[in-house]
């Protein structure tokens, strides 16, 4: 995107690819269908960062989520809009999204150099003029750095930029995992591989005290936790859990209250007084969580409806409407779907996207310290800030 605007506006661009071929990463997102953006407005957008959102209000104002959509239409790639308001495109097919980019990238003033890895960026005075690569120094008066995070390192994003603009004097904010599943302590979460949740309630405890909560889908893996909510929390579970025991609460039933499940649960024993709790509790549960649920509530399996104590039911309802899973860390930064932390927002005008610090320098995408939920915000802010700052460096302002 950053490279295509620069030779829109005039300018001749050498476009340095570190792997065999472009888009490789963005090609796998989505599932390999691509969320594109999302159908909210700029606030809605600025609420989905969970760090410096408002940093990006001044480049949403110029390139956002219509012209975006407008962008790939326009090219030939219609989108379509899904729950959530998420935008995908029509084919879905992230290569598509790719070939687009691709071609934009593909103006006679533009050079796309494959297998060329950046080294170092070369400044004197605190002004850029060029930098080094595998086949030497290549001088320019501006460089963009749209290197990505460092998750999915064979995709080419091992967090190269990070190191170039940190030796350039740029602060770096810590890097971490973020949209990244979440390891559980208790082993008997193997049992529950890939069974998946709706419509749950899943609340982030740290110290006890609640630290965020996300209504929704989630998935149990072999090592843990997945989907929709999780990975959304599982950003703020990253930074808590340097300083404090993180724990998950699932409400099964948070469409209803307390009083009403147990109700159900009253209602339930007394119609099926005759039969096994092991039967009864699939009209409340997914049937494989049945048999922890009755091990964790210390009850029998062979107990009969008419036989459950008001004890005993009682634990069945805190489990339901307050299930803990204690969480022991993130998966690996390998593993994350965005990485979290990188160059300062305060280093960066937010209006071009150049460095504070040095001069023809730009920075776009997930080498900024900004990231937010699943939905396509990430994506897009890569977008905007990809337009922004090639832009800017053709007008070498």
């Amino acid at each position: 995107m950053a490279a295509g605007r620069a030779a829109e506006k005039g300018c001749r661009v050498l476009l340095l690819e570190k792997m065999g071929r472009v888009g490789i990463k963005l090609a796998l997102t989505g599932k390999g269908r691509c969320n594109l953006t999302n159908g909210g407005d700029i606030q809605t957008f600025i609420e989905a960062y969970r760090h410096n959102g408002k940093f990006l209000h001044n480049v949403f104002s110029r390139f956002f989520n219509g012209d975006l959509i407008s962008f790939f239409t326009s090219r030939g790639l219609p989108v379509v809009e899904e729950r959530g308001r998420r935008i995908f495109p029509a084919s879905n097919r992230a290569q598509d999204v790719v070939r687009v980019l691709r071609d934009y990238a593909g103006f006679p003033s533009i050079k796309t150099m494959i297998h060329a890895p950046v080294r170092e960026i070369l400044a004197r005075d605190r002004r850029v003029i060029g930098v080094r690569a595998d086949s030497g120094i290549i001088e320019a008066h501006r460089v963009i750095l749209a290197t990505g995070g460092a998750s999915y390192p064979e995709t080419g994003s091992s967090g190269d930029g990070f190191r170039m603009a940190e030796n350039l004097g740029h602060t770096l904010k810590p890097i971490r995992p973020a949209l990244v599943p979440l390891e559980v302590e208790k082993p008997f979460v193997r049992d529950l591989q890939g069974l998946g949740l709706k419509n749950v309630k899943a609340t982030l405890l740290a110290a006890g005290r609640k630290a965020g909560d996300e209504f929704g889908e989630m998935l149990f893996t072999h090592f843990g936790v997945s989907g929709p909510i999780i990975l959304t929390l599982s950003s703020i579970a990253v930074d808590k859990l340097s300083s404090a025991r993180v724990e998950l609460s699932i409400d099964f039933k948070p469409a209803l209250s307390s009083e009403q499940v147990e109700a159900r649960l009253i209602r339930e024993f007394q119609t099926h007084h005759r039969q096994q709790i092991l039967n009864i509790l699939p009209n409340l549960l997914p049937k494989r969580l049945v048999p922890i649920f009755i091990q964790r509530a210390e009850i029998a399996p062979g107990v009969k409806g008419s036989e459950v104590r008001a004890a005993e039911r009682k634990r069945l309802l805190s489990l339901l409407k307050d299930w803990r899973l204690s969480i022991k860390g993130p998966r690996p930064i390998d593993e994350a779907i965005v990485t979290a932390g990188g160059v300062s927002v305060k280093e960066i005008h937010p209006s071009t996207m150049e460095s504070k610090l040095i001069k023809g320098l730009y920075f776009c995408g997930e080498v900024i310290d900004v990231d937010g939920k699943t939905g396509g915000y990430n994506l897009q802010a890569a977008f905007s800030t990809g337009w922004v700052a090639g832009e800017a460096a053709a007008k070498g302002s």
